[in-house]
């Protein structure tokens, strides 16, 4: 049971790191592409890589779960990261409120999984969501104003955790005796269709360095972002429940305060104070 608990955590910190890093290598990626090119170059890298396998694995998942698996597809890395792109493109400075706005999904996993699947949620795990949601709010605020410009902005990130709650639900709920690496390469790997359909309407172009560095951004966003993570998303799932891994979400500030101190900005004791409650949310949501 420890290591059992303890790998979870292991795969709760490493995918903190990688979505951590997501915003900067989207931001990277907005310099020169498009929304509708971030998303495609993204998803299609990942679905490149876990394309060979997806043909392999397609064969080994029970027929009547397929649809499923490529609706997760959809709902947990193609229309977030196609959200995300325009978001992020449109008004990238708007940083702290997509952080907000991202770690609501932990609150869609409880209401979709009440509305529509029939969850019973502990009143101790919803008072741990609330917890982490306050550090949060806090850690975001304290970095400076936050600004509402752009309702279009909050929307696009506020529908993208709809979807995310929605996936975590779907691979709780009807998925979770599947095989996350084979579930996790189906999903990805046959979103090929799509992504070069979208990428060939919005074609990018290697002729200039700056164009370059930002597909390769979003290149390695697809490959980690997308690939690497959804594989340790859904064994995380698996193994700990799907409220556990979407508090995820919570870890994520802890990555972006890193990068400040990796540029030397100031980091207080507020923002420390902060990283405290939102752990301590973590902590009272997986008891």
């Amino acid at each position: 049971m420890k290591n059992g608990k303890a790998l979870s955590w292991m795969l709760f910190v490493l995918l903190a790191l990688i979505w951590g890093s997501s915003f900067v290598l989207m931001k990277k990626s907005a310099e020169q592409l498009s929304g509708w090119q971030i998303g495609a170059v993204r998803i299609l890298s990942a679905s490149l890589i876990f394309l060979p396998a997806a043909v392999f694995h397609v064969r080994q998942l029970p027929r009547t779960k397929i649809p499923l698996v490529l609706l997760t597809g959809f709902f947990g890395n193609l229309a977030p990261a196609f959200l995300f792109g325009i978001a992020i493109q449109r008004n990238g400075e708007e940083s702290s409120l997509a952080g907000i706005l991202n770690s609501l999904t932990p609150l869609f996993v409880i209401v979709i999984g009440i509305l529509f699947f029939r969850a019973n949620v502990q009143r101790k795990k919803l008072a741990g969501v609330l917890v982490g949601f306050i550090g949060l709010f806090i850690l975001s605020a304290s970095k400076g104003p936050l600004t509402l410009n752009g309702i279009g902005f909050t929307l696009l990130i506020l529908l993208a955790t709809v979807f995310y709650g929605l996936n975590v639900n779907i691979v709780g709920t009807y998925l979770k005796g599947l095989n996350p690496v084979k579930m996790s390469t189906v999903s990805i790997g046959f979103l090929c269709l799509p992504t070069t359909l979208i990428l060939w309407l919005n074609p990018v172009s290697l002729h200039t360095p700056g164009m370059r560095t930002s597909i390769a951004a979003a290149v390695t966003l697809g490959i980690m972002g997308s690939a690497v993570a959804t594989v340790l998303f859904y064994t995380l799932i698996k193994k700990a429940g799907g409220l556990f891994a979407s508090l995820v979400t919570y870890a994520v500030p802890v990555v972006a305060i890193g990068w400040g101190l990796l540029y030397h900005e100031a980091i207080g004791l507020v923002q420390i104070g902060c990283l405290g409650i939102i752990l301590s949310g973590v902590w009272l949501a997986n008891e």
